[in-house]
């Protein structure tokens, strides 16, 4: 059996992995349990997914001493443009120069890269790499697994941080509500003759936004984007088996020139679009943090953001009790994080769940209507600066950990 550390993190993703890092700078130890080999989750090609870092989320990353070795692979969104279908009632978002940029932009490899390196280096962490849980166990006074090697871990408090289809979270019973959407997004990167200056594109169609969004340019200079674009599931395997000659032209078809030709489209993957959102996010000596307390759609570019928050709000929370001499699973704390993130996260899931349904709904008079609301708040800049600050994630009660 290993030593009894403070916390048993499982998943080992962006956001457990992120949670152990900011943990271990409080001076709490963890063990990090995940099934998956970080060699194949960080080898070239394995996800082509990016990912947008709010200005909040990046405070957090900098604030655990990730920044240096991030930055030079970020790319600053200086802005994002939105428009229903390329009509004109085109909604812009720009920050004040002195403002900084809306939020930089990474490819979820690098991310990892940089998190494991970080994690390797930790002696507060305890990585248990391509390992099986044949069982978990919650009591009064401790938490365990047993790996299916037969070796035990222990700690006062369990995070499952699997993602949206978490077996610690389905093995506690905790009510989930959700939906499926219907749609998939098709996820690829794609090279392109134009500089995209950094701006974020948020392309609304009846079928699902189609978004493109800055990446850093190639070391030849060849200007890059990363696509999510969402289509119908029943369109999606037809989309998916396209010839990169016919992809490409549907592709400039939909972005009306904005980056000019596409030269190439790397790698092509999707996944199913869906909804849901847990009823707590604590019980006995449980946490939930992530995808696994709350999955939400692409639109606005928040889930891993989301679940940065509840580890900035986690981390906080089991720090204090530790210095009111409170052991981390105490009920006491559990209920203040379930306090702090229940709300906001709610709220969030149920905005972009409610944007995604606006923008999908079809026909020539909704596309209308859509178009004068985004031309009323393109002219009152109250309205635009509370809309680019939630994109920032600087609104509501911050967790220290997220602040600059």
């Amino acid at each position: 059996m290993d030593e009894k550390r403070d916390l048993l993190i499982i998943g080992g993703g962006l956001v457990g992995m992120t949670l152990a890092l900011a943990a271990a700078k409080r001076g709490i130890t963890s063990h990090v349990v995940d099934r998956a080999d970080p060699a194949e989750l960080t080898a070239e090609g394995f996800d082509g997914r990016a990912s947008a870092i709010s200005t909040a989320s990046w405070n957090l990353f900098r604030n655990i001493g990730l920044a240096p070795a991030l930055e030079e692979h970020a790319c600053p969104i200086a802005s994002i443009a939105v428009t229903d279908q390329m009509k004109p009632g085109r909604l812009d978002f720009t920050p004040e120069p002195h403002e900084g940029s809306l939020g930089r932009m990474f490819a979820n490899r690098t991310l990892r890269q940089v998190l494991f390196a970080a994690a390797a280096d930790e002696p507060a962490i305890a990585w248990h790499a391509k390992a099986h849980i044949a069982r978990r166990e919650r009591g009064e006074h401790g938490v365990s697994v047993q790996l299916g090697t037969g070796q035990q871990l222990t700690a006062a408090l369990m995070i499952a941080a699997e993602g949206r289809g978490s077996p610690t979270r389905e093995e506690a019973g905790i009510t989930l509500a959700k939906w499926q959407y219907n749609h998939r997004a098709i996820i690829a990167g794609i090279d392109h003759a134009l500089p995209h200056d950094n701006v974020a594109w948020e392309i609304f169609f009846p079928a699902g936004p189609f978004a493109l969004l800055p990446m850093r340019d190639k070391p030849d200079g060849t200007h890059r984007s990363a696509l999510v674009w969402t289509v119908s599931e029943s369109d999606a395997a037809g989309t998916l088996k396209m010839g990169d000659r016919a992809f490409l032209a549907e592709l400039e078809k939909r972005m009306g020139g904005i980056l000019g030709k596409i030269t190439s489209v790397g790698p092509r993957s999707s996944y199913p679009l869906g909804f849901h959102h847990t009823a707590k996010i604590t019980c006995q000596r449980l946490a939930l943090v992530g995808d696994a307390a709350h999955g939400i759609h692409p639109i606005a570019g928040q889930g891993l953001n989301l679940g940065l928050r509840d580890v900035g709000a986690l981390v906080e929370v089991l720090d204090e009790g530790l210095r009111l001499g409170l052991e981390p699973g105490d009920a006491q704390l559990l209920t203040r994080y379930e306090r702090w993130r229940g709300l906001d996260s709610f709220m969030v899931a149920l905005a972009t769940d409610g944007l995604t349904r606006l923008f999908g709904v079809p026909g020539k008079g909704a596309s209308a209507v859509r178009r004068i609301g985004m031309g009323a708040v393109q002219r009152m800049p109250l309205m635009k600066r509370w809309f680019m600050d939630e994109a920032r994630g600087v609104t509501g009660d911050l967790p220290e950990l997220l602040r600059a």
